[in-house]
């Protein structure tokens, strides 16, 4: 494996891990690097290289064992309840999301590290820039939808719950189907209440993170009528 670039590391290091299994240098059955090995290998800091894990143990690839390690489970991702919220009314999506990323923001402002500060850092601004033209290129409308996924991703991640962010992956493609039916661009960004929950978060104010995140989906709430 090579070092990724800065843009999109979970997603490279996710594509780069599927990769190893998929042409069996890691076979079904095997236990794959440390941690810190895999950060040596791809370059990339610890948050990445445990997210870009996880998200392959949610697809059903990897396993981990507690005192062992992680171990290949299959060469192929299994589906997920993705499939079942794919039926789901956009209401019941915004009404799940506001259950979920209220309470987790809560719990990163608790629970967050200076790793966690520094990739929310950075996926506000990569999220933000992405956003920033008044239409954003048809072209390019996938990339900013998933770096708004990947931000609200990251403050999931930074609660430290590992069941709250298996779901969210659960969440996360029909997710990004979803916010394709709506414009893409400064309009419909809302940058200050994107910054208010990185803020709140990064600060460790919980009550002010919560507060923050359920304005933020108040008003994607509004966008959907």
């Amino acid at each position: 494996m090579q070092p990724v670039r800065r843009q999109t590391l979970i997603a490279q290091v996710t594509e780069q891990l599927r990769g190893e299994i998929a042409s069996g240098r890691w076979p079904v059955g095997g236990r794959i690097p440390t941690e810190t090995e895999l950060r040596e290998l791809t370059g990339t800091a610890r948050n990445t290289v445990r997210e870009a894990v996880q998200a392959l143990v949610h697809a059903g690839m990897l396993e981990r064992r507690q005192g062992s390690g992680t171990y290949v489970l299959s060469a192929c991702a299994t589906s997920t309840l993705g499939d079942y919220f794919s039926a789901a009314r956009d209401t019941d999506l915004i009404e799940l999301r506001e259950a979920l990323e209220v309470t987790a923001a809560g719990l990163a402002a608790e629970r967050r590290d200076e790793d966690d500060v520094v990739e929310l850092r950075r996926l506000l601004e990569e999220r933000n820039r992405l956003w920033a033209p008044d239409q954003v290129d048809p072209g390019a409308e996938r990339s900013a939808i998933v770096a708004d996924l990947a931000m609200h991703r990251g403050v999931v991640a930074a609660s430290h719950n590992a069941i709250y962010l298996e779901f969210y992956d659960s969440l996360v493609p029909i997710l990004q189907e979803h916010l394709q039916e709506f414009h893409v661009g400064a309009a419909t960004s809302y940058e200050c209440a994107h910054i208010a929950v990185i803020d709140a978060v990064a600060a460790g104010d919980a009550p002010a993170a919560r507060a923050a995140a359920r304005e933020l989906l108040a008003e994607v709430r509004l966008r959907q009528r």
